[in-house]
């Protein structure tokens, strides 16, 4: 696939601003967004870069195994950082600035990881389409001076999509995916427990054969399904519905509910506008 003049020009701006940095630690999910900034910090820089990929109860084990796998495959050296946010004052109440409280902590342990391994800058993968939403990491991000090149270079979610299955990333069609910890709406207390309820609530369904989707929890025991509107009909046949319902039911969930909206990305934050 021949690549416009426009987006070739965009990536070859993205690479010559990563050798512009330096030597880059890359904030590394294994998401749609950050692999693509390693391949292209990778392409750029060479040995110049290194992968930082946090662990912890909010990053499902299936999302940190591909991440390794990644990175094993591309022989990019790789640091896993963990993580334990629940340490962290207040976030357990889930705040409005819960993702700006677990970022900072975050992304503090990445700098001071990078500056180990005398790495000049860290850079995260966030877009132009993230300004639309209600992103408080950002501001922990802008904070601590963190680079956000595919912002900078001004990649839109679909243009890194498209440059992804160019470059033959599998990520390029991955579906889109936040930390556990945005399952509860805010002010209900996030503990051990219910983060292993949501993954292994997700995971289920996953292994159903759903792909993009979210299980929200609400108190100690309801799930809400959020999926694609296209995924509803098959959902709701008989023998689907019931082994999610019982197959929830063994996870610890008592009430199953599928939202009739669908799925839709930081659903949660929908109170807040309301409230706003």
């Amino acid at each position: 696939m021949e690549l416009n003049k426009e987006l070739s020009d965009k990536y070859e701006l993205l690479k010559t601003t990563l050798v512009s940095y330096g030597r880059v630690a890359v904030a590394f999910s294994g998401g749609v967004d950050s692999t693509f900034l390693l391949h292209a910090a990778h392409e750029a820089l060479g040995d110049g870069t290194v992968a930082l990929t946090a662990a912890s109860l909010s990053f499902p084990e299936r999302e940190l195994n591909e991440a390794k796998s990644f990175c094993e495959d591309k022989g990019i050296r790789q640091i896993i950082v963990r993580s334990d946010e629940l340490s962290i004052k207040g976030y357990r109440e889930n705040p409005e600035n819960r993702c700006y409280l677990c970022k900072r902590q975050l992304f503090s342990r990445f700098l001071e990881t990078a500056e180990k391994e005398r790495m000049d800058v860290v850079a995260e993968g966030s877009n132009l389409d993230d300004n639309g939403d209600y992103r408080p990491g950002l501001t922990a991000v802008a904070e601590l001076g963190i680079k956000s090149p595919l912002r900078e270079a001004g990649f839109t979610k679909e243009e890194i999509r498209i440059l992804s299955k160019r470059f033959g990333l599998d990520t390029w069609d991955k579906p889109s995916f936040a930390c556990l910890a945005s399952r509860f709406p805010y002010g209900e207390i996030i503990n051990e427990k219910k983060l292993a309820m949501v993954d292994k609530a997700e995971q289920y369904l996953l292994e159903l054969g759903f792909r993009q989707l979210r299980v929200r929890i609400h108190g100690d025991n309801m799930a809400r399904i959020e999926l694609m509107p296209e995924d509803m009909d098959r959902f709701m046949s008989g023998d689907i519905r019931n082994r999610v319902y019982e197959g929830f039911r063994e996870i610890g969930f008592i009430y199953v509910a599928l939202d009739l909206k669908g799925y839709r990305s930081g659903s949660m934050n929908e109170t807040l506008m309301e409230e706003r």
